[in-house]
């Protein structure tokens, strides 16, 4: 970086480019440029460069760039776009650069007689700066890079959220189609683009949280040189609400299947290699199916493997998998279909959704979990939670609501659980008992909650979660 004399900073430039001033010296027409046009802007008071098919007069930017007017000039009147990779690949240039663009660099050779469809990308462009101008500070924090080396291809997202994690970026690379989203709150960013070369299966995501920086890194099938990323898809670019999104799915390979109990199973999926998906706590997913040529869509909530005992120390995650809980109807339809999967078999699994916060969990004291039946899966991952990552918490408490005996879910690992860690605490309470049974019974009702849902102290916070059958919330709740 070189000294930069006052009024020439990073906010100056800002200010400049919403000013209104004609920076990119074409008064808002945007032209196609030829190589030879492009080599005849090559000085300091006329300096034209091409980045990745786009040319920019960065004549006015000259006196602003923070490496000085002597690089920028290195790439004067030419493609600069491997230079930029190796100097200034984090840049969110198309931002900065927006209001100095000239236009595209026209395609050559040119095969057939000029129609209509280059007027129509100058328009889009047009039209993409007119009504997306007042994002521009927002697309200054959401927006992505990209460059390579000879055998990798990387993508890298700025998002400025200093909590950035694992479980915030979602990516998947289905044939050539890239499609990266990063949660932001209750929006979320989206790179969605067709790839300009075939990748390999396997992709690494790579996240420094402190900066919130996101790299998404692709192997080459090949050493080709790409010249482009890729061609946008339908929702590149864009940071839009979550719920706009609409369900994004990939196809899971069925692994294995267990009994848990008489009707109940786990199912564990294997996500593909070209996939990064962890699950955050609370939150579920969408299996889809289709049966008798009708798509039927329904919701389940991961649990873990199996039931850890030692809540001292963070579980390791396991990226690579989903388990599911699910209990099998005898006149289920979807159910039915799910357990004549064989191993091997795939099913389309969406990405998450849920709004339950982690940090109503991390500011509590107490927690009490009502659940009955298959409501008890949401639960496992919030008690490895709970027990595991939140330091001011007392007690956990899970009031397990079922028919029978034979329907308790994991009942022995609750009970050694409950031995082992004296936070925890387990009671079983039957509808449909047998006469051997000697625990509680009955249905979820204001008398037997009272028995149960106490606070340890007057001022303790308590965070009560609940999950089951329609009828069994809605009772709980009042």
């Amino acid at each position: 970086q070189v000294p930069l004399k006052p009024g020439r900073s990073l906010m100056d430039w800002i200010r400049l480019t919403k000013s209104g001033k004609d920076l990119s010296g074409l008064k808002g027409r945007l032209i196609e440029v030829t190589e030879d046009e492009l080599a005849r802007h090559n000085k300091k008071e006329d300096c034209w460069i091409c980045i990745r098919g786009f040319v920019y007069n960065v004549t006015p930017y000259m006196e602003y760039h923070p490496g000085g007017e002597d690089e920028l000039m290195k790439a004067a009147g030419t493609d600069g776009t491997d230079l930029f990779d190796q100097v200034h690949r984090w840049v969110n240039y198309e931002s900065m650069l927006k209001e100095c663009l000239v236009g595209r660099m026209a395609v050559k050779p040119i095969a057939v007689p000029k129609g209509e469809s280059l007027k129509n990308e100058i328009i889009s462009i047009m039209l993409y700066s007119i009504l997306f101008g007042v994002f521009l500070l927002c697309f200054v924090f959401y927006s992505y890079d990209w460059f390579q080396t000879e055998s990798l291809i990387t993508i890298v997202v700025y998002t400025k959220q200093k909590d950035m994690n694992a479980e915030l970026v979602i990516v998947d690379c289905q044939e050539k189609q890239l499609r990266g989203e990063i949660i932001v709150d209750d929006h979320s960013y989206l790179v969605e683009v067709d790839l300009d070369h075939a990748v390999q299966e396997d992709l690494t995501v790579d996240i420094a949280e402190k900066v919130g920086k996101v790299e998404i890194i692709l192997k080459k099938k090949d050493n080709t040189h790409w010249k482009m990323l890729g061609q946008p898809l339908k929702g590149h670019n864009t940071f839009i609400k979550c719920t706009d999104r609409g369900l994004f799915y990939r196809k899971c390979k069925l692994v294995s299947k267990t009994e848990v109990t008489h009707d109940t199973k786990l199912f564990c999926l294997q996500l593909p290699k070209s996939t990064h998906l962890h699950i955050p706590t609370g939150q579920h997913i969408y299996l889809k199916q289709i049966i008798a040529g009708t798509e039927i869509v329904k919701p389940y909530t991961p649990v873990l493997p199996f039931l850890p005992l030692d809540f001292k120390e963070p579980s390791c995650r396991d990226g690579a998998h989903i388990y599911l809980m699910i209990k099998i109807y005898s006149c289920g339809l979807f159910t039915q279909a799910l357990d004549h999967l064989q191993i091997g078999d795939y099913i389309s699994v969406s990405n998450p959704e849920g709004n339950l916060k982690k940090s109503k969990v991390q500011a509590a004291e107490e927690l009490f979990l009502l659940a009955a039946g298959t409501g008890f899966t949401p639960m496992v991952k919030l008690m490895n939670f709970a027990l595991t990552e939140v330091s001011c918490l007392r007690a956990v408490k899970l009031i397990f609501f079922n028919k029978t005996e034979e329907d308790i879910l994991w009942r022995n690992r609750l009970e050694q659980l409950a031995l082992k860690d004296e936070r925890f605490e387990v009671q079983f309470i039957l509808s449909q008992p047998s006469k051997d049974w000697v625990g509680k019974q009955g249905k979820i009702s204001s008398s037997l909650l009272s028995e149960f849902v106490k606070r340890s102290r007057k001022d303790s916070k308590v965070l009560i979660c609940i999950c089951g059958p329609t009828p069994f919330t809605e009772q709980g709740v009042q």
